[in-house]
């Protein structure tokens, strides 16, 4: 795949995650370089009739983008995952669910087929800690990534193997299973403990109770609590 004449000194940071600012802001002190942060599809859309970026790195995004776009710029995106291993959506979950404890995280070429393009390069991400704390990790690691690629420009290399594909996630699927041991209690409950997230929840009543800030300590456990009015049955997301 070819593209079009860039800007050699010109990204595109794109995120709808507030935690990754300042990692952009960090980039954006570097005199040689211009970053633009992108947050919506609309801002995308709109930066990209004013310029032609080198690359543009998708480091959380919550819509599909346009063959428009990938075919025209090259689009990076960054997959929590060993693809073709993991394909899909909602990664980490589906890693820490499956008992995994390390992983890699991936920087792909964008293509039409989700998680599919071929790898710029992969590095080793530990699944320790709650969500935020891995989201955080691996956006440390992905503006690693992205210096060496503005450094090296190096070409992508094919996926091989059998395809594993993961499914998203839904809101209701936060509900805490009732036959959990304590450790895979303590991995469900820190496993969504993310900002913007359906945290892990429990129903009593007419009340919902959210935990986070799990720690988890030979046979205790403890979680820090959030009590609220449940909602109506008709809008909780909610399989009962």
């Amino acid at each position: 795949m070819s593209f079009g004449q860039a800007n050699e000194t010109t990204y595109l940071f794109a995120s709808c995650k507030t935690w990754h600012r300042p990692y952009f802001d960090a980039l954006s002190e570097d005199a040689d370089a211009h970053w633009i942060w992108v947050s919506s599809p609309e801002s995308l859309v709109e930066t990209l009739t004013r310029i032609t970026p080198r690359y543009i790195f998708f480091l959380h995004w919550s819509w599909i983008v346009p063959r428009s776009i990938w075919n025209r710029h090259e689009c990076v995106c960054f997959h929590m995952t060993d693809v073709p291993y993991g394909r899909g959506g909602s990664p980490l979950q589906n890693l820490i669910m499956a008992g995994h404890r390390h992983t890699k995280l991936s920087a792909l070429r964008m293509e039409g087929e989700m998680d599919a393009g071929p790898v710029y390069a992969k590095r080793d991400l530990s699944l320790s800690g709650t969500a935020q704390q891995i989201y955080l990790r691996a956006g440390a690691l992905s503006v690693d990534i992205m210096l060496w690629m503005i450094s090296t420009g190096p070409a992508p290399t094919p996926q091989t193997g059998e395809p594993t594909l993961f499914q998203r996630r839904t809101p209701a699927q936060s509900r805490i299973p009732k036959a959990l041991e304590l450790g895979s209690l303590y991995d469900f409950i820190r496993m969504l403990d993310a900002d913007g997230y359906p945290h892990a929840f429990l129903d009593y009543g007419e009340f919902r109770l959210e935990l986070r800030d799990a720690q988890h300590h030979g046979t205790q456990l403890t979680a820090a609590v959030t009590l609220y009015q449940r909602p109506s049955e008709a809008n909780d997301g909610s399989d009962n």
